[in-house]
C-alpha cells in the first residue's frame, strides 16, 4: 500500500507532506518527500514486526507508528476513512510479521525478502535465454545451496548511487551550517574565505561525481540517475527552521529532509520579557539605496510583465531594493516622539487632547523616512511577530512635557507632570510596549498594538497592505483602522493611514505620501481632516500637507500647513501659531531584545539570514533565503486551503472587519498585558 500522508516532525516543528510506501513482505514501512522520488533511497523506514499503531484522540485523521526500536511517526491522513484504512493494512501487516519472527530478527526478515524479489527477477529475466525446465531446476539450486545475490547485480550502480546521495546529504548539511553562521561573528564568520571555498569544492566534487555516474550509466545503457536535480532541490529547499535555529551559540542537528512548514503549529510564543531588551543600535537611520542603475536590466524585465493597475501582492520584487527590516517593524516607528504621544492624556480638556493627537500624528511619519531613497521593507511572514518598547524617564519627560505644555495656546501651564506628579517628579520610567503580529497572508494583514498602563492609553490597529503598479511609479495603500483609547477619560480616536508611493523606480526612487485622513472621537465630537499632497507634476512642493480641526460644533479651532518632515505650522482661531520642526525633536530608540533570545518566528530571527547578506550586498545569497521562506509560506497557505484548516494566531483575534488585541488594557490595570 502506498499514499501520500501528512508527517509531524520537530525538526520544523510542523507537519509535512510525504510519500509513504508500505511493503507487505517485507514489513517495511518507508516514506519519500515525493512520489517521484521512490527510486531514490528512503527518507526513513521502520519495521512493522512488532510496531503498534495507534489512532489519535486528538481528531479523526491522526494516527501513530510505534516501532519496536523505539522510532515514533505521528502521521494524518485525508479523510477519516483513509485512516482507518491505513490502520487496518498496518496493523495485519505488523501482525503477520510479529507472528513469524525469527531469532535472526529483522535483518533476516529484510534479507529473506530481498532473496524473494531478487529470486522472482532473475527467474522472470533467466526464462527468456534458457528452456523453462532447467531455468527452473538451477535457479531452484541456486536459491538453495548459494547465498542470496548482491543487490548491485541488479542495478551496478546502486551502491555508487548510495554513496553519492550519503556525500550530497553531507554536502547539503554543510551548507546549513555555513549560512547559519553570522557575518561578523568571531573567530569565524560565514564569510571566512576558507569555508566559502569548503563549500564552493564540496559542490564541484558532487558535480564531477554525477557526470562520472552519467557516463557510466549512458555506456551501460541504464538510465540516468538525476542525482543534480535532488542535490539542488536540497539546496533550494533547505529548512528554515535548520537555517535560522541557533540557540546559545549551537546548531540543532538537522537528520530529516526540509518539507512544507505549516506556519506555525507550536503553542503561542509568551509573554514576552521585555526587561531583556536592549536600545536600538541601528536607531532610525538607514544607508541609502545604491547600485540602483547596475539592476536596471532586472527592473526592466519586472516592468516589462507588469500592467497599469495591477495588484502586486502576489509579484515578487527584486531583493535589492529591500530594507532590511519588516513591514511589522517599520509601523513602530510611529512612535519615535513618545513623549508627545504619552502627554496627549494627561491634557485637561478635549480641545487640547485633540490638537496633541494631531501634533503627535503628524510628527509620526518622518522617523520611518529618514533617507532620500525609497526602499521597501520585508513583507511579513505570516505568524511572524515583532515585540519592542520604549523607556522614558518620568523626571525629563516632566521638564519637556511642562516646557511644550507652557507654549500651547490654551494657556495651560503644566502644573501638574506627566505622570500626574509635582513638576520636579520622581525618578523611574514609563514603559511603552508594542507588539506586532501577521494574522493574514492573502490579504496580507498586520495588526499591532501600543500599551502604556501608568497613562491608561492603548493603540490598536489592523492594516491591509495593498500594492498597485502605475507605470513609473509604485503605489502602497494602507487599508485599516487604527483606535487610540485614553481609558481615564474614555475617550477613543478613530483614524487611517496615508498611502506611501515610490517614484521614479527606473533612476532613483524616492517616496512620499498622498490620501486623506480623517481624525475623530465619537464621545467629545472633535474631528479633523488630514490631506497628504502629493507633488505636482510640474513645480509644487514636496511632502505638504494640510489640515482642519473642528470642534463639536463643526468651528475650525485649528489650520496646520507645511510639510511632514520638516516644519509644520499652527494658527489657531485666537489668530495664535505655532511651529514644530519635527528634525528638532529628539527621538527616542526603541528597546530589542537580541536576536538570540527571540523566537524562530520573531521579524529580526526570521529574517536575519537575509538582512547579513544585504549588509555585505550579496543580493543572490538574500534573494535566495528571501525566496526560500516565501515559498514556505504559499506551501503552508496552500495546505491550510486544502483541508480547510484556520491559521491559529498568536496575540490577535478577529472581530467583525479587523483583528483586536486578545487582552487589551482595561481602566484600572498599572501592569501591561503583552
Amino acid at each position: 500500500m502506498e499514499g501520500q500522508l501528512n508527517k509531524y516532525t520537530n525538526v520544523v516543528k510542523g507537519w509535512q507532506y510525504r510519500w509513504f510506501v508500505m511493503d507487505a513482505d517485507s514489513g517495511m514501512l518507508e516514506y519519500f518527500e515525493k512520489e517521484e522520488h521512490k527510486k531514490q533511497r528512503p527518507r526513513g523506514c521502520v519495521h512493522l514486526a512488532g510496531a503498534v499503531i495507534s489512532p489519535s484522540d486528538e481528531d479523526s485523521q491522526t494516527f501513530s507508528v510505534s516501532a519496536a526500536n523505539g522510532e515514533i511517526y505521528r502521521l494524518k491522513a485525508g479523510s477519516t476513512k483513509e485512516r482507518q484504512l491505513w490502520i487496518d493494512k498496518l496493523r495485519t501487516t505488523a501482525e503477520y510479521h510479529t507472528n513469524h519472527m525469527t531469532s535472526g530478527g529483522q535483518q533476516a526478515l529484510r534479507r529473506e525478502s530481498r532473496s524473494s524479489s531478487l529470486l522472482k527477477t532473475i527467474t522472470e529475466t533467466g526464462s527468456t535465454r534458457r528452456r523453462p525446465d532447467t531455468a527452473s531446476q538451477d535457479l531452484q539450486q541456486r536459491a538453495h545451496k548459494a547465498p542470496a545475490p548482491r543487490p548491485h547485480t541488479l542495478d551496478p550502480f546502486r551502491e555508487v548511487k548510495e554513496y553519492i546521495s550519503e556525500a550530497n546529504d553531507y554536502a547539503v548539511h554543510l551548507r546549513e551550517k555555513i549560512d547559519s553562521l553570522s557575518v561578523t561573528a568571531e573567530p569565524i564568520g560565514g564569510l571566512d574565505k576558507d569555508l566559502l571555498l569548503l563549500k564552493a569544492t564540496s559542490a564541484a566534487t558532487l558535480n564531477s561525481l554525477g557526470h562520472c555516474l552519467q557516463m557510466l550509466q549512458h555506456q551501460q545503457g541504464g538510465a540516468p540517475y538525476d542525482w543534480h536535480e535532488s542535490f539542488t532541490s536540497s539546496q533550494r529547499h533547505i529548512s528554515i527552521s535548520s537555517s535560522i535555529e541557533e540557540r546559545n551559540g549551537s546548531f540543532s542537528s538537522v537528520t530529516s529532509a526540509p518539507g512544507p512548514i505549516i506556519f506555525p503549529e507550536e503553542k503561542p510564543e509568551g509573554p514576552i520579557n521585555h526587561e531583556d531588551e536592549e536600545e536600538d543600535e541601528k536607531g532610525y537611520t538607514d544607508e541609502d539605496l545604491s547600485g540602483v542603475e547596475e539592476h536596471k536590466t532586472i527592473i526592466l524585465h519586472l516592468l516589462s510583465q507588469l500592467k497599469l493597475g495591477m495588484d502586486l501582492t502576489k509579484v515578487v520584487l527584486p531583493t535589492f531594493i529591500l530594507e532590511r527590516r519588516s513591514l511589522l517593524e517599520m509601523f513602530a516607528d510611529c512612535m519615535a516622539h513618545p513623549d508627545m504621544f504619552l502627554k496627549i492624556p494627561d491634557l485637561p480638556d478635549p480641545e487640547s487632547r485633540m490638537l496633541a493627537v494631531i501634533e503627535w500624528y503628524l510628527t509620526s511619519f518622518h522617523a520611518a523616512r529618514q533617507g532620500s531613497v525609497a526602499k521597501k521593507p520585508y513583507n511579513p511572514i505570516i505568524g511572524e511577530t515583532f515585540h519592542c518598547s520604549w523607556k522614558i524617564p518620568k523626571k525629563s519627560q516632566n521638564i519637556s512635557n511642562n516646557s511644550q505644555l507652557e507654549s500651547s495656546v490654551d494657556g495651560v501651564t503644566g502644573s501638574n507632570g506627566i505622570d500626574g506628579s509635582q513638576p520636579n517628579g520622581t525618578d523611574g520610567d514609563l514603559k511603552l510596549v508594542y507588539c506586532a503580529e501577521q494574522v493574514s497572508h492573502h490579504p496580507p494583514i498586520s495588526a499591532f498594538y501600543f500599551e502604556c498602563p501608568e497613562k491608561q492609553m492603548c493603540m490598536n490597529a489592523s492594516i491591509y497592505t495593498k500594492s498597485r503598479f502605475y507605470g513609473m511609479s509604485i503605489g502602497v495603500n494602507l487599508i485599516g483602522k487604527v483606535s487610540l483609547r485614553l481609558l481615564q477619560h474614555g475617550e477613543e480616536y478613530v483614524f487611517g493611514m496615508p498611502s506611501a508611493y515610490a517614484r521614479s523606480i527606473l533612476t532613483v526612487p524616492w517616496a512620499e505620501m498622498g490620501d486623506k485622513i480623517s481624525i475623530s472621537c465619537a464621545k467629545t465630537g472633535y474631528s479633523a481632516a488630514v490631506t497628504f499632497h502629493t507633488k505636482p507634476f510640474y513645480g509644487g512642493k514636496l511632502h505638504r500637507v494640510s489640515a482642519e480641526v473642528k470642534d463639536n460644533s463643526g468651528e475650525i479651532i485649528c489650520r496646520i500647513q507645511g510639510e511632514w518632515n520638516s516644519q509644520l505650522e499652527f494658527t489657531y482661531k485666537d489668530g495664535s501659531k505655532k511651529t514644530i520642526d519635527v528634525k528638532d525633536i529628539p527621538i527616542r530608540k526603541k528597546r530589542v531584545r537580541p536576536v538570540k533570545l527571540q523566537g524562530d518566528f520573531e521579524s529580526r530571527r526570521l529574517w536575519q539570514h537575509v538582512t547579513n547578506a544585504l549588509k555585505v550586498h550579496d543580493v543572490n545569497t538574500a534573494s535566495e533565503h528571501k525566496r526560500v521562506l516565501e515559498e514556505r509560506q504559499r506551501e503552508g497557505e496552500r495546505h491550510r486551503k486544502e483541508t480547510g484548516t484556520p491559521f491559529p494566531t498568536k496575540f490577535f483575534h478577529k472581530e467583525d472587519d479587523g483583528w483586536l488585541f486578545n487582552t487589551p488594557l482595561q481602566k484600572g490595570d498599572t501592569k501591561g498585558t503583552i
